[in-house]
Parts: structure tokens; C-alpha cells; sequence
């Protein structure tokens, strides 16, 4: 996105410089970022443009999970009537969202809120909970410690292109024990922290893709052969269209990595390759689709080299 790359956040507004000549020109001004009654501007900690750029979506009041800051607040700026409108409704607390992002034709905002999945409509706000089952150690669309410790993914969501369905992961983390860990340092007396920590050989989570309609609230859940909690999904993504989703399914040694093509309307899947090493595939990444996903580009190290 051009105007991302090359806006500069200043804290209390969005400008562009021109690389010819260093012209300034604000973007998006203090006072189009100020809530109605409020006295100062969002503090911008990331934003993103719709693709017909006329709206901005707004991070702001970011907390930490685990190493980064990726539950805070989200507004949207209609970028032609200068409305100012927080997500989540009158119920959601205070940095609470996640992963908020636009659908394709930019009319609608999906997010995981208290571990489950949830789309907002921009023209008039109507939220529709899209997953219903989180809490006894269920997640959706975001991965626990070990997800992101061993794999670098944080968002666990994807739209199809067509706007019409959602691809999510969801992780069952009963099986895990839980780690105690002790923080002295953030106030004057220690505050313990617990969350589910598999340590070598004990038990993982147990991850599963799911395929929601948009519409009608309706998951299909991907078939994938031997799941288990001695499986990981370390990568997921729609397939070029909005047919399918590929699901690369790993075994705990680490040494094969089996991608499926998963129908989004059945949840069936056909094996459509194998990537393998003697020892341990040492990296993970999306296959980047082209020609409406009759093809794609893959990363791999078979030949001896990346």
C-alpha cells in the first residue's frame, strides 16, 4: 500500500512526503482522529487503508499478549464524511479487539474479541458473532504460547476473497498444563501469571481450520487425515480463490510438511504435496498463489538451499 509505506505517523496525524521533492501534505489531520468529546487525537499505534482508500482503519490503546502488543482498540475513519466510529459496540471493554481487518470490498471489519470471531457491518455497525464456543481452554483466531513461540503467527483468520467466508484456526488448549510464572518486577509485590505451556513430550493443543460463512454463521470444518495433538498447522491460506483453503499439516518431529487443499463448502481435502527433510524443516511460509490458484510460488530448502 503506497500510502502506508510512505505516511509518516506523527502520534496525532498521518502525513506523505513526495521523494522528489520532500512536498508535506497531511493525510489524515488531528482533528479528522479526535473522537466527538474528546480533547486529543488518537495515538496512532498502527493503521491500514481500505483498498478504494476512503477508509482508515485505527489501532490504538495497544496491551501486550505474550511479546507484542496485539489486543488494543479499533476505530474506523470514513475518510469522505470525517466519521469517527470505535468497533466492538457499547459492550466491549477497553483494548480488547484483535487482528481487526477489512473484507475485500471494505465494508465490513471481522476481529476476534474474548477469543472468538466476530464481523462488524461499517454502514450501520451491527456486529454478528461468527463462533460461539470459546472458553474451557477453546480459542479462535489467535494460537496460544506455542503457536506463536515456534511459528511467528499471531492472527489466526483469513477472508476469502470474495468476502462471503472466514477461515480461522481454532486451538483446543485443555490438554496443556499449565506453566506458573512470577513476575517481580512490574509492582512492589509479585503477581503470578498461568497460562497453558507444553513442555517437551507433554501434551499440545489440538489445532483444527475452520471455514465460517459470513452469512449464515454456518462452520465447515477441514478433514485433515490423523489430526491430532501431535499435529501442527503452522500455515493456512485461501487458495488464489474462494473455493478452497491450503492447510499445511506438520507432524511434531518437525521433518514433513503435508499441504492439503481443503473445499470451503465440505471441509474434504486432497493431499497435493509433500515437503520433507532428513532432520527438521527449519522454516514456515504461506504458498503465494497465482492465476486464481492455478498455481503458486513455494519457498522450499530440498535442493540443500532456501
Amino acid at each position: 500500500d503506497a500510502i502506508d509505506k510512505q505516511g509518516e505517523n506523527l502520534g496525532n496525524e498521518i502525513v506523505s512526503y513526495d521523494p522528489k521533492t520532500l512536498a508535506r501534505r497531511v493525510l489524515v489531520s488531528a482533528s479528522q482522529l479526535t473522537p466527538q468529546g474528546a480533547d486529543e487525537p488518537l495515538v496512532i499505534d498502527a493503521y491500514h487503508y481500505s483498498d478504494d482508500k476512503t477508509k482508515l482503519l485505527i489501532y490504538t490503546n495497544s496491551e501486550k499478549v505474550w511479546r507484542s502488543n496485539s489486543r488494543g482498540d479499533y476505530w474506523v475513519l470514513n475518510l469522505a464524511t470525517s466519521k469517527l466510529s470505535k468497533l466492538g459496540g457499547k459492550n466491549a471493554k477497553d483494548s480488547s479487539l484483535m487482528f481487526a481487518k477489512f473484507s475485500p470490498d471494505g465494508t465490513r471489519i471481522a476481529y476476534v474479541m474474548a477469543d472468538n470471531v466476530y464481523v462488524e457491518s461499517l454502514s450501520d455497525n451491527a456486529i454478528t458473532q461468527l463462533t460461539n464456543d470459546a472458553g474451557n481452554g477453546i480459542i479462535n483466531g489467535l494460537f496460544d504460547w506455542v503457536y506463536e513461540e515456534e511459528f511467528s503467527i499471531r492472527d489466526g483468520f483469513r477472508w476469502s476473497p470474495d468476502g462471503k467466508k472466514i477461515a480461522f484456526w481454532q486451538l483446543d488448549t485443555t490438554g496443556s498444563k499449565d506453566f506458573i510464572m512470577i513476575n517481580n518486577t512490574d509492582s512492589l509485590y509479585p503477581t503470578l501469571t498461568k497460562f497453558p505451556y507444553p513442555k517437551v513430550g507433554e501434551e499440545n493443543a489440538l489445532a483444527t481450520v475452520g471455514i465460517v460463512n459470513v452469512n449464515t454463521q454456518k462452520t465447515v470444518w477441514t478433514k485433515l487425515p490423523k489430526n491430532s495433538r501431535n499435529m501442527y498447522i503452522p500455515r493456512m491460506n485461501w487458495s488464489g480463490n474462494s473455493e478452497e483453503v491450503l492447510v499445511q499439516h506438520v507432524n511434531r518431529k518437525q521433518d514433513t510438511n503435508k499441504l492439503y487443499l481443503a473445499n470451503a463448502n465440505t471441509g474434504s481435502v486432497s493431499l497435493l504435496m509433500t515437503e520433507q527433510e532428513e532432520n527438521f524443516l527449519d522454516f514456515f511460509d504461506d504458498a503465494r498463489w497465482l492465476e486464481n490458484g492455478n498455481s503458486f510460488i513455494w519457498t522450499s530448502e530440498r535442493s540443500g538451499w532456501r
